[in-house]
């Protein structure tokens, strides 16, 4: 078992990691009825679909002697309705300055982050804006 999720009440559910004892919480947006006080259910596929990236590329750029660290993805997720769900991704890499990389290393760890595990997961109607930010 990976997790369980426990619906609390007023839209609200408690996740809970079973292998590190951690927890999350969820609400529906203020869009769809729920307060927004923390990551909705959608929110989190597209957050997820960020940590994944920036973490396969944190893997491969171990393995090639280059520190990431200080890298970021600002994600943002787009609804559509008919049905609703997550219509569009968009996903902004900001690599951390001074890495002096050249463009043959950059092109692999973008693969890397390109065809990460959420990435592969998602369905081929979500649509995704990709773009890297090499400082």
């Amino acid at each position: 078992m990976t997790a369980t999720v426990t619906y609390e009440s007023n839209l609200r559910t408690t996740c809970l990691h079973i292998q590190s004892g951690s927890h999350i919480e969820t609400d529906a947006p203020t869009d769809n009825k729920g307060k927004g006080e923390r990551f909705s259910p959608t929110d989190l596929i597209a957050t997820g679909l960020g940590a994944c990236m920036i973490t396969t590329m944190g893997i491969k750029a171990e393995s090639m002697q280059i520190a990431l660290d200080g890298a970021k993805v600002e994600v943002t997720k787009i609804m559509v309705s008919d049905p609703r769900r997550i219509g569009k991704i968009i996903a902004h890499v900001t690599m951390p300055a001074g890495l002096n990389i050249d463009d043959k290393t950059k092109e692999i760890l973008e693969k890397v982050a390109r065809t990460c595990p959420v990435e592969r997961s998602l369905h081929p109607e979500v649509a995704l804006a990709i773009t890297f930010d090499w400082l």
